[in-house]
C-alpha cells in the first residue's frame, strides 16, 4: 500500500478533537494509538545521521507486538525505541512531516513540526500526504486562516470571539476542528472554535508574561471524521497591557563621588526591570530624581539621565566640598516611570545613597592648645623638662578638616631643626593626631639650659595640586632644661690598677677619682665603700686613697681571672644629696704561695699483673705561670723504694708510676715529693694511696682484712722483701 493511501485511511480512523461546540467524550482508560499527537524539533543548520531526534510515545493497548512506522519523509525513520532517526544528514528536512504507525490493534498518525526549518516543496498538505496522486480529479480546496490577536488582562463576560477562519469550500457536512496548545493541548481549552462558522474564541482572561503567543492547527473534516481540509497553522498573539510596574534589583543603591569632582561627574547607574512587553511602551522606562535628602546646598546638586539611569554630579567643583557640606552622605529618591514617562505610567521606587568621599585638600595646621603656653604671634610652643631625664614632654595639637582615620588626615611629625644630637623623637597619636615630642637622650643644664626646635607636620597622603603646606604647617618648641643636682661621676670608670697578692695590709691600692657635674655649685664629695666581696679594702672617704684591710689572696673564690672588683659610692652634699658609683678592678699579681699536689690520689694494680705500669700520675699547683709546672715528681726519702718503685717522666706535668716486682694483695702508700718551678719552689710530701687487688676474668677484688699499711710498715715491708731478694 502507498504511504499516502494509508495516511488518508488513518485520518479516516482517527478521532480528530474539535473544541468549541463539540461535546467531550469520556476517556477510556486506554486509547490505542499515538499518546501524543504533535511533536516539535528545533531545526539548528540540519540533522546528523543516527542522531536521534525525539521519542515519540505510542501505545496500541497491546504491548506494541509487530508495531510498524513510517515516515512521510524518506529521510527519516522510527527505530525500534521509538526514536525518530535521520538515515543520512539531513539540511532540507522540510517543516513538517507525519508518522504512521500500524498493526492489528491500531492505525494512528503523529505529526512532527521541524521549528525554524526553511520552507521547501511540497508545502501544502495534499502534496505531503500524496494526495495529489490519489486523488487527482478532486478540486483544490483551501482554508483561510488570518493571524488572531488577544489583548490580555480581558474582563468577563467569555467566551469572546477574536476571529473567524473561512473555507473556500465549505459544505453542510463538513466542520472546523481546532488543535494544538491552547486548544487540546495544555493549557487546554484556552480557544475554541465553532465548528459550523469558524468563529474562533478566548475562554478566560491571557497573561503575556506567562505565554505571549499560541501556535494552533485548524482543519476540516466530515461528520464521519474524514479530513477534507488542513492543517493550516493558527497564530495568536496576545497583545500586552501595562500591567507591570517598573522593579528594581536592589530597594538601596550605594555610589560614592570624590569632593571637588568636576560637573558632570558619574556617580553610579540606577537600572530597573519591566516585564512588559519590550517592544513597547509599556516597558520603556524613564527615570528622575524625585527628592534628595538633606537639600542643601541645592535640591538639585545631582541629575539622573532619564534613559539610561546615569547620576551624575550637577554642582560646582569647589561646592562639592566635603568639609563645607552640611553632610557627606545624600539620599536620593528614584522613580523609574514605564510608558516613556507618560504620565499613565506606572512607577518604582529605589533610594541612592551617595557618599561624598574625601581628597587631601587640607594642610594640617598646628593649633593652640590650653594646657601649655603659647605665643600667639606665630606658633609657639614651650615646655620644660629636668635634665638627665627622658619622656613626653609636650603634646602638639593640629586641626585638619579631611575625613578622619583616613591618609588624608593621620599627621606625619618631624623635627626640622634644632636638634643636632639627636636628643628628641616626636610621634603620632594614632588616636588623637597630636604629636608626642619626648627627650630620647637626657639632655644637660650645664651644657645647655635651653632647646629650640622647629617642627613640621604632614600628612601620610600627598595634598592635591592646588594645596600646599603653609605656615601653620610649622611650630616652634622652646625646651628649658630644669637643673637638677646630678651625682659625682667617677673617672676613669672602672679604675683598672695592678697589685701583687699577698702585700702588707695597710698598703696603698689605687686613688678614686670623682668629680661633681654641677660645676656651678660649689660641694664637697664623700668617698665609700658600696661593695667589696672579700672586704680587703678602705677608702679615705674625703681624698679618696684605698688601701688594704686584708691579705690579697690571687686565688680567693672572690677573685675571676686574676682580678678583683670593688665598687665605691661618691655622695655629693647637695640637697638633696646625689650620689654616683664607681668601680675599681685590682688585677693581682701571683706568687709562688701554694704547693703542687698529685692527681689521681689512688691507683689500682693486680697482684699477678704481667704489667707493671702502674699508674700516670700529674702534678696541679693553684698558682699561675711560671710558679707552676714543669713539675718535679720523685719517690720519697725513705731507703728501700727504688728496689720496688720506679717513676718515668712523661712530660712538663706527668709521670708514669711502675713497680719492679709483683705484689701481694694489700694496701700500699707510696710516699711523694711535688716540687713546683717557682722561685724560689715549692715542695709537698704527699702519699699516693696503691692498692694491689686480685684479678680473676676481668674482675677485680680489691677488699681485704685490717687496716691500710701505715708508712712504717711499708718501709719494713719493703726492707724485708729487698732481703729476701738478695
Amino acid at each position: 500500500m502507498e504511504f499516502g493511501t494509508r495516511i488518508f485511511i488513518a485520518f479516516l480512523v482517527s478521532q480528530v478533537v474539535c473544541t468549541g461546540a463539540q461535546e467531550e467524550e469520556e476517556k477510556a482508560e486506554c486509547v490505542p494509538g499515538f499518546q501524543e499527537k504533535v511533536y516539535q524539533v528545533e531545526y539548528s543548520g540540519g540533522f546528523l545521521k543516527d542522531v536521534p531526534l525525539l521519542q515519540v510515545v505510542f501505545d496500541d493497548c497491546a504491548g506494541n507486538e509487530d508495531a510498524e512506522f513510517e515516515v512521510s519523509n524518506p529521510d527519516f525513520l522510527i527505530d525500534k525505541n521509538l526514536n525518530l532517526v535521520p538515515r543520512r544528514d539531513v539540511i532540507d528536512s522540510g517543516d513538517v512531516m507525519f508518522v504512521h504507525g500500524v498493526n492489528v490493534h491500531v492505525d494512528d498518525m503523529a505529526q512532527v513540526t521541524i521549528m525554524g526549518a526553511p520552507s521547501r516543496s511540497p508545502q501544502t498538505l495534499r502534496e505531503i500526504l500524496g494526495l495529489s496522486d490519489m486523488m487527482p480529479h478532486r478540486s483544490k480546496r483551501a482554508l483561510l486562516v488570518p493571524p488572531m490577536f488577544v489583548p490580555e488582562n480581558q474582563r468577563a463576560p467569555f467566551p469572546r470571539l477574536i476571529g473567524k477562519v473561512i473555507s473556500s469550500d465549505m459544505k453542510e457536512d463538513h466542520i472546523f476542528c481546532l488543535m494544538g496548545r491552547g486548544a487540546d493541548q495544555d493549557p487546554k481549552g484556552v480557544f475554541s472554535i465553532n465548528r459550523l462558522t469558524g468563529d474562533v474564541a478566548v475562554s478566560r482572561a491571557l497573561d503575556r508574561e506567562a505565554i505571549a503567543y499560541y501556535h494552533l492547527q485548524v482543519s476540516t473534516t466530515d461528520l464521519s471524521g474524514r479530513l477534507v481540509e488542513g492543517p493550516v497553522d493558527l497564530d495568536v498573539s496576545v497583545i500586552d497591557q501595562n500591567d507591570n510596574r517598573p522593579v528594581f534589583k536592589e530597594p538601596r543603591y550605594s555610589g560614592e563621588v570624590l569632593e571637588g569632582s568636576p560637573t558632570g561627574t558619574t556617580v553610579m547607574t540606577m537600572t530597573a526591570y519591566d516585564a512588559d512587553d519590550p517592544n513597547t511602551d509599556n516597558a520603556v522606562l524613564r527615570y528622575i530624581i524625585v527628592r534628595q535628602l538633606p537639600d542643601k546646598p541645592s535640591p538639585n546638586m545631582f541629575y539622573i539621565d532619564p534613559e539610561r539611569g546615569d547620576i551624575v554630579t550637577v554642582i560646582a567643583p569647589h561646592q562639592l566640598d566635603r568639609e563645607t557640606l552640611p553632610t557627606t552622605q545624600y539620599e536620593l529618591e528614584i522613580v523609574a516611570k514605564d510608558m516613556a514617562g507618560s504620565e499613565v505610567g506606572l512607577t518604582g521606587t529605589a533610594t541612592a545613597t551617595i557618599t561624598i568621599t574625601d581628597r587631601n585638600d587640607h594642610a594640617p595646621e598646628f593649633t593652640h592648645s590650653l594646657n601649655i603656653s603659647m605665643f600667639y604671634s606665630d606658633m609657639r610652643f614651650q615646655a620644660s623638662v629636668n635634665e638627665g631625664s627622658t619622656g613626653v614632654v609636650v603634646n602638639l595639637t593640629v586641626d585638619d578638616r579631611d575625613d578622619p582615620a583616613t591618609g588624608a588626615w593621620r599627621a606625619i611629625y618631624s623635627i626640622i631643626n634644632g636638634d643636632p644630637n639627636q636628643n628628641f623623637e616626636i610621634q603620632t597619636n594614632l588616636d588623637n593626631n597630636e604629636g608626642m615630642l619626648s627627650v630620647v637622650k637626657p639632655l644637660d643644664y650645664e651644657s645647655s639650659m635651653f632647646h629650640t626646635l622647629l617642627i613640621k607636620v604632614e600628612n601620610e597622603d600627598p595634598l592635591v595640586p592646588d594645596v600646599v603646606y603653609g605656615p601653620s604647617s610649622t611650630a616652634t618648641v622652646y625646651i628649658t632644661v630644669m637643673d637638677v643636682n646630678e651625682g659625682p661621676v667617677f673617672f676613669p670608670d672602672p679604675l683598672v690598677v695592678i697589685r701583687r697578692e699577698n702585700i702588707p695590709v695597710g698598703s696603698f691600692v689605687a686613688m678614686l677619682n670623682a668629680s661633681d657635674p654641677d660645676y656651678l655649685q660649689t660641694q664637697s664629695i664623700r668617698f665609700t665603700v658600696l661593695r667589696d666581696p672579700a672586704d680587703w679594702l678602705i677608702v679615705n672617704p674625703f681624698k679618696g686613697n684605698v688601701t688594704t684591710r686584708a691579705i690579697l689572696d690571687r686565688e680567693s673564690p672572690h677573685v675571676h681571672n686574676n682580678q678583683y672588683t670593688a665598687l665605691f659610692m661618691a655622695t655629693d652634699n647637695g640637697s638633696p644629696p646625689a650620689s654616683g658609683t664607681g668601680m675599681l678592678i685590682i688585677t693581682l699579681e701571683d706568687e709562688n704561695d701554694n704547693a703542687p699536689y698529685v692527681f689521681p690520689s689512688v691507683a689500682r694494680v693486680c697482684e699477678d699483673a704481667k704489667d707493671m705500669n702502674v699508674v700516670v700520675i700529674g702534678g696541679r699547683d693553684k698558682d699561675i705561670h711560671p710558679n707552676t709546672d714543669p713539675f718535679k715528681i720523685e719517690l720519697g726519702k725513705q731507703p728501700g723504694l727504688e728496689k720496688t718503685w720506679k717513676i718515668s717522666r712523661i712530660n712538663d706535668t706527668h709521670s708514669q708510676i711502675m713497680l719492679l716486682h709483683s705484689l701481694k694483695k694489700a694496701n700500699y702508700n707510696l710516699p711523694l715529693v711535688l716540687t713546683d718551678s717557682g722561685v724560689p719552689p715549692i715542695s709537698n710530701n704527699t702519699e699516693l694511696k696503691v692498692q694491689v687487688c686480685t684479678c680473676k676474668k676481668n674482675r677485680m677484688d680489691c677488699s681485704r682484712a685490717g687496716s691500710i699499711q701505715t708508712n712504717h710498715l711499708l718501709l719494713l715491708g719493703l726492707v724485708l722483701l729487698s732481703i729476701l731478694c738478695l
